[in-house]
């Protein structure tokens, strides 16, 4: 499986452009997967939903299936880290490209997504793994090419040349 990674701050865009470029790459035929970052305490369950209660109950893991797709939510304990990246890819079904949402410090090679508008600086300057800057405006990306952040087929170009799709 190929691996690249959509970074940036919050409201920068990375969630419309992993969501575009999940488009753009199955369009063109590959299988995709993806792998999001969240803040502790997400939830997939609503409460009152036999699933949820039992979650409640103690269940460590709690697999839920119908005709149409299935989810297993894994509770960690007290004692248990976050898992890593590479556990989490582990766990996935083979696909052509993983896109990663998040995970700003992991190894994986990832596009800065930037909005102007945030006023936050760019995270490439301290971040090797970061191999271009998806902005909506023009800036100073040093040694880093900027491309659009609206050039959803451009960005998918890059992307595709650099993992050799």
């Amino acid at each position: 499986m190929k691996i690249w990674g959509v970074t940036g701050w919050k409201n920068a865009g990375k969630t419309g452009l992993v969501e575009r470029l999940v488009v753009e790459f199955t369009r063109r035929g590959l299988t995709v997967a993806t792998i999001k970052h969240a803040h502790a305490g997400f939830d997939i369950d609503h409460p009152g939903t036999d699933s949820a209660r039992h979650r409640a109950a103690g269940a460590r893991e709690v697999l839920i299936s119908s005709g149409r797709r299935w989810a297993i939510m894994h509770e960690l304990g007290e004692d248990e880290a976050e898992p890593t990246l590479d556990d989490l890819l582990s766990r996935l079904s083979p696909a052509d490209l993983v896109l990663v949402e998040g995970f700003k410090t992991a190894d994986h090679p990832k596009i800065e997504a930037h909005r102007a508008a945030t006023g936050h600086p760019l995270i490439a300057p301290g971040n090797p793994t970061i191999r271009a800057i998806a902005a909506d405006s023009a800036l100073d990306t040093g040694p880093c090419p900027r491309l659009d952040l609206d050039d959803t087929a451009g960005i998918a170009d890059f992307i595709a040349r650099e993992l050799g799709l």
